[in-house]
């Protein structure tokens, strides 16, 4: 069977013009854009994620990977959720492994930030907990901002399961980072830290508050009370 002709004439059966346009413009497809030249159908993600779990099953590793490196952004889209439904449902550290090391040398294909934060927390965060993290860090030193967002949001995971540690590592290093895209994953990151240790995030934004991109400053505090959040904003604590 052409699973991935199938897949991609299910999403084709969903397209929107409308909602692709829109997609165009929220994803800054639009030349300098940091999504520049990608494509839209306009499927909506209900509708990808059905999609998804209809051939999980049936699709080998071959075939994702062809639709992972589709020009068609709901394909790649597509392919990160069977590869996320395949990897929570793995039998064996080897078909991890295979996943993972498709994962890896289709980076490039990874190239937005839903396909990032779509993937980074489910395959990379529990691949890495138990192991060596020179990879994560490998992924932020790249100068590459899709790998760097990646890094941060494997950081989720650990999160998670109360590992703080990372977290706090490339919120620091990307304290001076120049896109806002970084600005706010380590701001949201910072935020769910908080939900885990209120002490640890607070005692790191107490410290580095004051030099922190404003973007980063204003996710990472959304949840404190409006009196704490002001003397942040204010420059007061």
């Amino acid at each position: 069977m052409n699973y991935v002709q199938e897949i991609k004439e299910a999403l084709a059966g969903y397209a929107n013009p409308a909602r692709a346009e829109h997609s165009y413009r929220y994803f800054k497809a639009f030349p300098g854009g940091y999504g520049e030249g990608d494509r839209f159908l306009g499927v909506a993600v209900p509708r990808q994620r059905s999609i998804a779990r209809k051939y999980w099953r049936k699709i080998d590793l071959v075939d994702v990977e062809k639709l992972l490196q589709d020009p068609l952004h709901e394909c790649r889209l597509t392919a990160v959720f069977i590869l996320v439904l395949r990897f929570s449902r793995a039998s064996t550290e080897k078909e991890r492994e295979e996943i993972i090391a498709l994962y890896l040398r289709n980076l490039p294909f990874i190239n937005n930030w839903d396909l990032v934060d779509a993937s980074a927390p489910s395959l990379l965060g529990p691949y890495l907990l138990e192991r060596d993290k020179t990879l994560l860090y490998r992924l932020a030193d790249s100068g590459e901002l899709w790998k760097q967002r990646i890094a941060v949001m494997t950081t989720l995971h650990f999160i998670r399961q109360g590992r703080l540690e990372e977290t706090l590592n490339l919120a620091r290093k990307f304290l001076t980072h120049p896109h806002d895209l970084i600005h706010k994953a380590v701001g949201w990151m910072l935020r769910e830290l908080g939900k885990r240790d209120y002490t640890a995030a607070y005692n790191f934004l107490r410290e580095h508050y004051r030099i922190m991109p404003r973007t980063m400053l204003r996710y990472a505090i959304e949840q404190y009370d409006p009196d704490t959040r002001q003397k942040f904003l204010k420059g007061l604590i």
